[in-house]
């Protein structure tokens, strides 16, 4: 009888240890992510920074309106891929980033319910005669919230798909536009 309490003090313990470590593995992954985000904002306005010092010489050195207009035009395209390209760079930090979290989440509940589930087979060992319909009860709400998660788990990744195909499909449209854009300016200056 005195073995039940000390079960769940163990387990309670066991349990503040696993939220502990995933709580440590969320800041760290977090502390990661916000790294890679600060290394791709200075590299983004430094890179930013001396393209335009470049720009605004040649525009300065333009010797009539029709090539200050065709440098105007020719940096259309190559602003528009630079700014697909942080996009897509930032897009892959939030996307590692969420992934990583998912895994840690995932393997934390799994774990969590394996625990649960050995914590209530012991104890049931232990049960008066007559409770196999509670402990059959606790575990089929396990099981259920076992099934709940899954499917959200499913549902989260085909949202974060759906999400990462809109945004390709976005950056490819916006690509085709701006070369579009590009051609008829440099056309248009040229006339």
């Amino acid at each position: 009888m005195f073995a039940i309490p000390e079960q769940f003090s163990n387990a309670t313990k066991v349990s503040l240890e696993s939220q502990f470590a995933l709580l440590s593995s969320l800041t760290s992954k977090t502390f990661e992510s916000m790294e890679k985000l600060a290394d791709l904002n200075i590299n983004a306005a430094r890179a930013t920074l001396e393209e335009s010092s470049a720009v605004a010489r040649q525009l300065l050195g333009a010797k009539d309106p029709q090539e200050f207009f065709a440098l105007t035009a020719s940096q259309a395209q190559p602003a528009a891929e630079k700014a697909l390209s942080y996009s897509r760079q930032l897009a892959s930090i939030a996307t590692g980033t969420g992934a990583e979290f998912s895994k840690a989440a995932e393997s934390q509940i799994v774990e969590a319910n394996r625990k649960v589930i050995s914590l209530v087979d012991e104890v049931s060992k232990n049960a008066p005669a007559g409770s196999e319909s509670f402990v059959a009860a606790v575990k089929t709400a396990i099981s259920n919230a076992n099934a709940g998660y899954e499917q959200i788990s499913k549902t989260t990744k085909q949202a974060v798909e759906a999400v990462e195909a809109n945004l390709n499909a976005a950056v490819n449209q916006f690509s085709a536009t701006a070369r579009k854009a590009t051609n008829a300016a440099t056309a248009a200056a040229a006339a």
